[in-house]
């Protein structure tokens, strides 16, 4: 079973899935058909005309579309398309996909690559923050945030699905993590939202 959820992104569309799509912890965002070679679900809703991005989670898939294509045009096509593949036992993910291997797909090991990313006391209380507080609510948006460093009072975070170009994200990072991180860990000063290396 399929259901689909609006994000804060007029240009996504969350769907949700009642089985597990991924690792717990393993995101793929593909932003382009030529990068969703690791996932032969992406590639075929990549077929489709109007999609922009395919990211997908442990239980959800978020799609974007191009500018002039409205949801209520595409979505239940979407949905069913989704229903049958997913309903058929095709493959999500390849076998073969690892982190070290996945050259053209951004891949991160939530917690794990975050912790390892974190050299100091500082960092590991960030890391801890975005798991536990931040990470919940941006996955029920449709999006995923990860920890990319922290110098001088200002932490770089990156943001993948949903929240990637989302024009809500600025509000976010300002309204809400930073306000957030003033009260739990006021030695940051700044949330800033980054490009992945």
């Amino acid at each position: 079973m399929i259901y689909a959820e609006v994000t804060p992104n007029p240009a996504t569309m969350k769907f949700v899935a009642n089985h597990l799509l991924s690792e717990y912890g393993r995101v793929f965002d593909f932003k382009n058909e030529a990068s969703a070679e690791a996932s032969p679900l992406a590639q075929r809703i990549f077929s489709f005309p109007f999609v922009t991005g395919v990211f997908i989670a442990q239980n959800f898939i978020t799609i974007s579309k191009m500018d002039g294509v409205e949801w209520d045009e595409v979505m239940l096509e979407l949905r069913e398309y989704l229903s049958n593949y997913l309903n058929a036992g095709q493959p999500i993910l390849k076998d073969n996909v690892k982190p070290e291997s996945a050259t053209d797909v951004s891949e991160i090991k939530v917690g794990q690559s975050d912790h390892k990313k974190a050299h100091g006391p500082i960092e590991e209380q960030i890391v801890e923050i975005l798991d536990e507080y931040v990470r919940p609510a941006v996955e029920g948006d449709g999006g995923a945030i990860h920890f990319k460093s922290y110098e001088a009072g200002k932490l770089s975070v990156v943001l993948k699905g949903a929240c990637n170009g989302c024009p809500s994200s600025t509000v976010t990072l300002k309204a809400g993590i930073q306000a957030l991180f003033d009260r739990m860990l006021p030695e940051v000063k700044e949330v800033v939202a980054e490009e992945e290396d």
